[in-house]
Formats: structure tokens, sequence, C-alpha cells
């Protein structure tokens, strides 16, 4: 099995479905895809029922990506607004007019990837795990 392109893969995935959700998509998917291709290690798929929603996730997307220092490679479809492909790299997004995406089904196309669980919260890219204060840590272990 292949690394990831990206350590953080995992948690860009999860911070871009859960800015489309900020924006009502609906069918938010999240597909690992590693060991299907090279060419990313997720996908996220997700629709707007019009032109203007597609637009609003997309660009809501970009804006929370962005403003973690994570910028598209590429934007493609914004001029119609009917299908917004993002590539981050390591992550591509497919965003979706719902009768748009239920034509092309890329869901049966990528039917071996790995769903992944949707983001119940805002997901940051600097995720870690935080290291307490000595002091506290001192306070708790009394």
């Amino acid at each position: 099995m292949r690394k990831p392109i990206v350590a953080d893969s995992r948690l860009k995935a999860r911070a871009i479905a859960w800015a489309s959700l900020e924006k009502k998509a609906s069918n938010v998917l999240i597909l690992h895809v590693a060991k299907l291709t090279s060419v990313a290690d997720y996908l996220v798929i997700c629709s707007g029922d019009s032109e203007r929603q597609v637009k609003a996730i997309a660009d809501n997307i970009d804006a929370v990506l962005s403003s973690q220092r994570q910028h598209p490679l590429s934007v493609e479809g914004t001029k119609t607004a009917q299908w917004i492909l993002m590539d981050f790299g390591d992550v591509v997004t497919h965003v979706f007019k719902s009768d748009i995406r239920h034509h092309y089904g890329l869901e049966r196309l990528w039917r071996d990837a790995t769903r992944l669980r949707l983001p119940t919260q805002a997901v940051p890219l600097s995720a870690r795990r935080v290291v307490k204060p000595r002091a506290e840590r001192a306070r708790r272990q009394a």
C-alpha cells in the first residue's frame, strides 16, 4: 500500500466535507481511493440543488481551506456551476448539481472505495494532539 500524498489527506477531506455541509450540500460522500488510483488519496463528492448553491458550496470550500493555507491546484466548471471540480492534489472534490451527479454516477465508478464517516463538527487541518501544560498535568495526576 502506498503512503498518502500528504500526511493529513484525511483531515483535508473531512474539512472539505464540513465546508460543503455548512452550505447545505446534500449526499456528501468521502471516498478513500488511495488503493484504487495514484491520482488522489480521497474524493469528496457532494450536490447542490441549483447552480447558485453549487457555486456557494465550492466558494465555501475554497474559503475554508484557503484560510488554512490549503489552496486548490486547479478549479474547473465555475462558469456553468453544473459540476465544479476542485483539485487539492491529495483530495479531489466534485460539487455537482443534483441531476448532473445522477447522470454521471461517480459513486458507481468508485464503488470499491472505502467510505468515511462525515464530520459532525468543523475540522481544522492543523488538528493535532493537544499537549497540556505541565502544571495542569501535574494537578490532574495529584
